[in-house]
């Protein structure tokens, strides 16, 4: 066979063997072989999506059903089912590192891609609800937002939502990427990019990778050394918020801001 670059080649159409094409019995029954199984259940699968929507599916059927469209030719009820019992949700799988997604079996690169395509069709949705609005009065969207984007990142990521006057959001950021439990930031290069940008108030978020948000004395402190250099320069800290899987903290809610 010759090489193949992806699962979706591996899996593609092979010539019949013996055994697997449609028999007829004795009395001209049509017997039903795997390859027809497998695709009866995804048009039964399909029926219930259409008739009565996403609520009457689980969380692996619905992988499954994206999955019908990157591996076309091949029953991905088991491979969704590895995914999830791997990362624990549907979430979970959508925001994986694509290496990771790579060690399921019967998910290569190009499927580790466009899953990945998913998560960022589901953060741009998300970003708009809270673009050109009122970041404070929209709070629920950023957290929606801010989840999305770092909860299931394997190393921290720094970001900083940058307001203008209205508080309405002008810009999003990564100002940094660290280590599994550290990012290196720096007061003065936060301040200066919010200058650049003429905004005049800034939200910081950074996620745990251990899934923990609750903020250690580094966070608080660094919290701390932005709200004091940022103050004099009229530029408000509103919040800093610590994103993990299940769950954030917010350092202004919790009065250490």
């Amino acid at each position: 066979m010759p090489p193949v670059d992806d699962e979706r080649g591996f899996f593609a159409e092979q010539p019949p063997k013996a055994g697997a094409l449609k028999k007829r019995a004795a009395i001209g029954d049509v017997v039903e072989t795997p390859e027809t199984h497998y695709h009866g259940h995804r048009d039964r699968l399909r029926s219930r999506f259409r008739d009565s929507g996403d609520t009457a599916l689980a969380d692996y059927e619905i992988l499954e059903l994206l999955l019908f469209r990157l591996i076309p030719r091949r029953d991905t009820k088991p491979i969704a089912k590895a995914l999830i019992a791997r990362f624990g949700t549907l979430a979970g799988v959508i925001g994986a590192n694509p290496a990771l997604l790579q060690e399921v079996k019967g998910v290569g690169e190009n499927v580790a891609l466009d899953l990945k395509l998913v998560a960022s069709v589901a953060q741009r949705m998300l970003k708009s609800e809270i673009r050109g609005k009122q970041v404070l009065s929209s709070w629920s969207s950023v957290i929606d937002y801010c989840h999305t984007a770092m909860a299931y990142e394997s190393t921290e990521q720094f970001r900083i939502l940058f307001l203008d006057k209205r508080n309405a959001l002008i810009a999003d950021e990564v100002q940094g990427r660290g280590t599994v439990d550290h990012t290196p930031v720096y007061p003065r290069e936060v301040v200066k990019r919010a200058l650049e940008l003429s905004a005049t108030a800034i939200i910081l978020v950074h996620n745990h990778p251990s899934g923990d948000p609750t903020p250690s004395r580094a966070d608080i402190d660094m919290t701390k050394m932005i709200v004091d250099t940022a103050k004099p320069l009229g530029i408000t800290v509103h919040d800093h918020i610590i994103i993990g899987r299940d769950g954030h903290a917010s350092l202004r809610g919790l009065r250490l801001i």
